[in-house]
């Protein structure tokens, strides 16, 4: 792709093309179209391919690579078993009254709260309102009875690698869901389904992914990024160096 070429003012003036047969234009309206009409089955079809491709990337180079969405793909593991509803389990345990076990269905039987915000990755991608729905995080944190000793919360995944972790507090707040849908659809595999968490107004590394334990502890523990240099209260815009706008 040629440059755009700067004249003396500072302002910038394309480069002249060769003129383009009218066979040619008719064939790119003709692409165009094609594109208008197979655009969302081609998204599925690059979401699946990367997704894949990502889990058998050791290197983490497939993430760089965005899709449609305007996601990236990232895991911290070779490969991440499939979960579905005969067999996903989310545990809840620790400084808790009544640990819980639940199920996909128990899940969705639940009050389910829905949120349209911005997603903001650390490392400066941005996909603007995006829905999320799910189950405040909160309600299962008072359903366990949480103990007068609790003052944190650390998450585990089924990838059996990732792990998370807020003040209870933070983990109390109505925008932090335990997500089972995006983008008005069931969380899929390749984007941490089909169950993960979602904490609107931090940096999307502390969504974890493919959730599969929520364990009330003591204190925050840091998780696999802050243990890598991440801050672990990573508020968008306040956090990690980074002067984003805001996702609340």
């Amino acid at each position: 792709m040629n440059p755009e070429v700067p004249d003396a003012s500072g302002e910038r003036e394309p480069e002249r093309g060769k003129p383009i047969g009218r066979r040619i234009f008719l064939g790119t309206l003709g692409l165009g179209a094609l594109g208008v009409v197979s655009a969302p089955v081609l998204q599925r079809g690059l979401e699946g391919f990367l997704g894949e491709a990502a889990q058998k990337d050791p290197t983490g180079l497939t993430g760089l690579l965005p899709n449609g969405g305007g996601f990236r793909y990232y895991s911290v593991t070779a490969s991440v078993p499939r979960k579905t509803a005969k067999n996903y389990r989310l545990t809840v345990d620790g400084l808790v009254d009544k640990p819980t076990s639940y199920t996909l269905a128990d899940l969705r039987a639940l009050p389910q709260t829905r949120m349209v915000k911005d997603v903001q990755c650390v490392t400066g991608w941005r996909v603007p309102d995006t829905p999320f729905e799910g189950v405040r995080l909160s309600a299962l944190l008072d359903a366990a009875g949480v103990r007068s000793s609790a003052g944190a919360v650390r998450f585990t995944c089924f990838d059996g690698a990732y792990t998370e972790s807020l003040t209870l507090e933070q983990a109390r707040r109505s925008d932090v869901l335990v997500a089972l849908r995006m983008q008005d659809k069931d969380i899929g595999h390749n984007h941490g389904g089909p169950v993960r968490l979602y904490v609107a107004p931090m940096y999307f590394y502390k969504s974890a992914k493919w959730l599969s334990g929520i364990t009330v502890t003591e204190k925050v523990e840091p998780g696999y990024w802050e243990e890598r240099g991440y801050d672990i209260d990573a508020w968008v815009g306040r956090s990690n160096g980074r002067d984003d706008e805001p996702t609340t």
